[in-house]
């Protein structure tokens, strides 16, 4: 249902933190903040209105995957995130035969041009096939390939030129491509990579801007080699992807990132899989059997897989692990991924002229309504 907005309500309006204040919604958009309208909702004092949760790395949830071809995937994938406040997300894939990436793509691309409701997919987010064997971590090795622009070409016209996001191990000839990434305006991710220090700044060089699960399945700091790792900590060029659900990184490495990175250059992502929302079990992801116990998922030799992490709980953990304020916190699954995907400009703050993306939390990232371009569509208020 269309929402008319809040008034005199804790809200983390951008570049002035919480304050008490009412904001109205008008067409899907932030048109006021300030003013009060008497149809607006005042909410109790310990709600906290924020900027919806931006998910640039979420393969699935509630049993459905994204690389499954079919809209009822993505349908309940889109119902599920709702209730971690996620309002916009990248769909995205996995290592597999380039035919069933290409089956998935066509299904997201014609999802996205098709539909203007609810969460938004903001577009795809291609992870592999152009990664390297050695840091394959869950990606099935058997369908990985060198980078290859014409292929890329191939598989984002399939998506209907929704890629927004790719993947990729830069050692495996991957500077054109990157090249070509950059001059389209599409995000290029080193990943999955084993490539030495002077390789990832030759990426950046090149225009790479991202790195991606920051620590995971990529080559790490060598005293005589920083590798990956080290190379994501040194440059200023790179946003740094994190898992924060202390599964895949510890609480320490995540005070390192964030000493070496600062709070503009984190995006928190999930990683989920389709097991989010779902009890322990034996799941899926890119075709293999992913077993989940104790909120880890992992391949049978081990390897984790994905993860079983939700925004809100993600933001919970680095803002209680780095004791930031809520603020800063929310800052790194926001605003910061907006702006690496350029949609800041429409998503990330609550600003006026933005998307009415908005989710009623507490201090302890509980979260209690989503709003998707004014729209309610989930609340337990």
């Amino acid at each position: 249902m269309s929402f008319l907005g809040f008034k005199n309500s804790r809200i983390y309006v951008y570049g002035k933190g919480i304050v008490e204040t009412s904001l109205t919604i008008e067409n899907g958009h932030i048109s006021n903040i300030g003013n009060e309208v008497d149809a607006l909702v005042e909410l109790p004092k310990k709600y906290i209105v924020i900027p919806g949760f931006v998910d640039k790395h979420t393969h699935g949830a509630n049993h459905a995957d994204f690389m499954n071809p079919s809209i009822d995937d993505i349908k309940k994938i889109l119902s599920s995130v709702v209730k971690e406040g996620t309002t916009s997300l990248l769909a995205t894939t996995m290592t597999q035969s380039i035919d069933a990436i290409k089956a998935s793509l066509k299904n997201i691309g014609e999802y996205i041009n098709s539909n203007n409701c609810g969460v938004e997919i903001l577009g795809i987010h291609l992870e592999g096939p152009f990664v390297n064997t050695k840091f394959a971590g869950a990606q099935p090795p058997e369908y990985i390939i060198n980078c290859d622009v014409d292929v890329f070409k191939e598989l984002n016209e399939t998506s209907l030129n929704n890629i927004k996001q790719v993947t990729l191990a830069c050692e495996q000839n991957g500077m054109e491509l990157i090249k070509y990434l950059s001059q389209n305006n599409i995000v290029a991710s080193v990943g999955h990579s084993n490539s030495e220090y002077d390789m990832v700044i030759e990426a950046a060089d090149c225009g790479a801007t991202s790195i991606t699960h920051t620590y995971n399945a990529q080559r790490g700091i060598h005293h005589r080699d920083i590798g990956v790792v080290g190379a994501a900590m040194l440059d200023d060029r790179f946003s740094c992807e994190l898992i924060c659900d202390l599964i895949h990184v510890s609480p320490a490495a995540i005070k390192l990132l964030y000493k070496t990175k600062g709070k503009n250059r984190i995006c928190l992502i999930t990683d989920s899989i389709e097991a989010k929302y779902m009890p322990d079990g034996q799941y899926s992801l890119g075709g293999q059997p992913v077993y989940v116990k104790d909120n880890a998922a992992r391949l049978e030799n081990g390897t984790l897989a994905g993860s079983t992490l939700k925004m809100n709980e993600a933001v919970y953990n680095f803002k209680k692990t780095l004791n930031l304020s809520l603020e800063e916190a929310v800052d790194c699954a926001t605003i910061n991924p907006a702006k690496i995907l350029g949609v800041d400009d429409r998503k990330g703050s609550i600003e006026i002229g933005k998307d009415a993306d908005l989710i009623v939390v507490d201090e302890d990232m509980n979260v209690y309504m989503t709003i998707c371009r004014g729209e309610v569509v989930y609340s337990i208020i």
